[in-house]
């Protein structure tokens, strides 16, 4: 099949835990049963005492990689695609300039090629997204939703059922409501409203509250937070911080600050 050590060079949790390994197991067949030979049957459980919203670094068994997040982000646009019963030559079409815009046109063939098989598979999203948060970063997670946002807006607006689809993964996140409503004013022009939701902030706060709500979110959503996972997806979480700065700046202008 092909593909390459981007996705399978050092792949963490991905495979070996059961849910999403079997929803992926059966596509890459021989190739990763040899891949995942080397992953200790402890890879996976669930951090305790989170709750939804907080980041911070907590103990979690292993690091993810990028290969990590690519198969994990395979595995929820499926998820997504299939939200209204149907997964239409137009939604792939948007999947594969998705993808191709955010990992180039090799690493876009490949994961289009596992997305046709695993868009053919059941997919057990509260036992998967389980999986997931156990060993995904808070930083980690807003990324992935990051993703999934910007591929439900891909065709200039987000359906009814691709928002829904959206809400549930948030929740198994443990996406706070204020963050997933962040992550999606980030996809609409920038103007005061929408200023104000990506910050966090109610625009009635203080001046210095509205400062506070942006070293917050600065921080939050620092390219630096997801180095690890590689050049692209570190691209790809710097656009998002530029609209952070952005809203800041936009709310400055409103405000008169300096």
């Amino acid at each position: 099949m092909g593909y390459s050590k981007w996705i399978f060079g050092s792949i963490g949790f991905a495979l070996s835990g059961t849910p999403l390994g079997a929803v992926l197991g059966f596509a890459l067949g021989s190739l990763v049963d040899g891949m995942a030979q080397g992953a200790s049957p402890g890879q996976r459980g669930e951090r305790e005492g989170q709750r939804p919203g907080q980041g911070g670094r907590q103990h979690r068994p292993t690091q993810a990689t990028a290969g990590d997040v690519a198969l994990s982000l395979v595995v929820l646009t499926a998820v997504v695609m299939k939200a209204d019963g149907n997964a239409t030559q137009r939604e792939l079409a948007h999947v594969r300039a998705f993808f191709n815009r955010q990992f180039g046109p090799q690493h876009a063939g490949e994961m289009l090629r596992l997305l046709r098989e695993t868009l053919q598979r059941d997919i057990p999203l509260h036992d998967v997204c389980m999986q997931m948060r156990g060993h995904l970063t808070h930083a980690e997670r807003l990324q992935l939703m990051h993703y999934l946002i910007g591929l439900a807006f891909a065709d200039g607006h987000l359906d009814r059922a691709e928002a829904a689809v959206i809400d549930r993964i948030a929740g198994y996140f443990y996406i706070s409501e204020k963050d997933l409503a962040a992550l999606k004013a980030m996809f609409h022009k920038v103007v005061p409203s929408t200023a104000y939701e990506i910050l966090e902030v109610d625009p009635k706060a203080t001046d210095e509250e509205v400062k506070r709500a942006y070293r917050r979110a600065a921080v939050k959503h620092h390219p630096d937070k997801v180095a690890h996972l590689g050049e692209q997806v570190q691209k790809d979480a710097a656009e998002k911080f530029k609209k952070v700065q952005e809203a800041w700046e936009r709310v400055k202008k409103d405000r008169g600050l300096n």
